[in-house]
């Protein structure tokens, strides 16, 4: 699994024209789910995610996590974060988990957050989504399950 985090002010999600997902501060993650990703992956990230020390704290040090400080997450599935350009001019996401596999994945992602205290929203799986993101910092980090289950990246 691959995330995209970006430590944001507000973010938002509309589909068609219509507000589907709001949060104050906290974190955008996109996601994506690779093939052969598991519920054990989406546990590890979405605990990555949820203690991952990247707000600052009295003296502006990043000492504090999105738990630390109160912060909600906008979970907006990405299959694109797995898009391969390695060759030619149009991406190929043959890496990327077929819907009915990824769909389930995201939604423990977002589940095992909430269940950690952290308030979630979600994007709407595999509808085109305007996603608003106001960064702060501007602070944005990659995450990243690695093949090697159970190895930290």
């Amino acid at each position: 699994m691959r995330a995209v985090l970006q430590r944001v002010r507000r973010g938002r999600v509309a589909v068609a024209d219509q507000m589907v997902a709001e949060i104050g501060p906290g974190l955008v993650v996109l996601l994506g789910v690779g093939r052969g990703d598991t519920a054990a992956d989406a546990d590890w990230l979405a605990e990555k995610v949820a203690t991952l020390r990247i707000f600052e704290d009295g003296e502006g040090k990043s000492n504090l996590s999105v738990q630390d400080v109160g912060g909600a997450a906008l979970v907006v599935s990405q299959f694109t974060l797995y898009a391969d350009t390695r060759k030619g001019r149009r991406p190929s996401f043959l890496d990327a988990a077929l819907p009915e596999a990824a769909e389930p994945l995201v939604q423990r992602f977002g589940e095992r957050l909430a269940s950690l205290g952290i308030p979630v929203q979600s994007g709407v799986f595999g509808a085109h989504m305007v996603v608003e993101i106001e960064n702060d910092g501007p602070v944005t980090i990659w995450l990243e399950r690695t093949a090697e289950r159970g190895a930290e990246p």
